[in-house]
């Protein structure tokens, strides 16, 4: 394949050089047609799932029947998007949706980006790819399994209360998932346990691809591990840190679902209600679809932004 590729640059540049402008582009596309054929079905994906609903956001505007025909509805324009930023309800849900996505932001990147530098310093390879494995293990389990796991670890007679216990922290059992205050700090380090080996992949990558040489150097500078770590391996991980970063923030309305509604009850729900179960419980359930497509416009604006 590099072969390939490498042939059909020097075609290209003997094209350009024997001719103009518009025979220049066509060249160009000629000699990435490989390229170009690998990415039309992630075309096809992005305009069949992030741009082809988008003419279904008009409901926001429709107060929408089932019965009659689309077109036919009747339209309202901003009604449902001033009722959602009047009701209290919909402002606490979203924020609860941004403080969730922040704490996930943060705390994503800080144990990621620490857990990929304590990897790097490993010398044994055995025991790094160990510590690896088991890691990113969590990211394969799906969400109702995950939650299982940590409701059971924090219920009364759980593994968290039984070590808080034994080590004199508290003197009776704690109602984690009974009690709001906790619940954003249990999303947050739920989101870690399941991810963070995963998204220190990359982190691991950027690390390997920084070159030896510097650390030679640092060596002869005298300096020790800790200097090296943040001298020569994190401004070596920067670029990709700060293009991640951006990335994520294109989601801050992407708090997630799944663990919500699952470690979610009634004693917590002015917490741990997202923009998606708002739009399940009060729009779907109720068979407001006008209302519900006003209140997940912006969810849905950033999963398209994530395709």
């Amino acid at each position: 394949m590099a072969e390939i590729l490498t042939n059909q640059a020097a075609e290209t540049r003997v094209a350009v050089r024997k001719s103009g402008k518009r025979t220049f582009t066509w060249a160009v596309v000629r000699s990435q047609k490989q390229l170009i054929f690998m990415s039309v079905p992630l075309l096809l994906y992005i305009i069949l799932f992030a741009y082809v609903p988008v003419w279904g956001w008009l409901m926001a505007f429709q107060n929408y029947k089932p019965a009659k025909r689309f077109f036919d509805q009747e339209w309202v324009g901003f009604r449902h998007f001033k009722f959602l930023f009047t009701d209290d309800t919909f402002l606490r849900v979203m924020r609860n949706t941004v403080a969730m996505s922040l704490i996930n932001l943060v705390l994503g990147f800080l144990s990621a980006i620490i857990l990929a530098l304590l990897l790097n310093e490993i010398k044994n390879v055995l025991m790094k790819r160990i510590v690896q494995t088991i890691s990113y293990l969590p990211h394969f389990l799906s969400w109702v399994i995950a939650a299982g796991i940590v409701a059971t670890s924090l219920s009364i007679d759980g593994i968290v209360n039984t070590v808080l216990l034994k080590l004199h922290i508290v003197d009776e059992p704690v109602l984690w998932l009974s009690e709001g205050k906790y619940f954003w700090g249990i999303v947050g380090a739920s989101n870690i346990w399941k991810e963070v080996g995963w998204n220190t992949i990359i982190y691991l990558a950027a690390i390997a691809s920084i070159d030896p040489s510097l650390y030679e150097a640092a060596d002869i500078d005298g300096a020790n591990r800790y200097q090296k770590m943040r001298y020569v391996t994190l401004p070596g991980i920067k670029s990709t840190f700060v293009i991640l970063l951006i990335m994520s923030i294109g989601h801050i309305l992407d708090a997630g679902f799944e663990i919500q509604y699952l470690l979610g009850n009634g004693l917590v729900a002015d917490w741990s209600e997202t923009i998606d179960i708002f739009v399940l419980k009060y729009g779907i359930a109720q068979f407001n679809y006008s209302m519900a497509t006003a209140g997940g416009s912006s969810r849905r604006s950033s999963a398209s932004r994530r395709c």
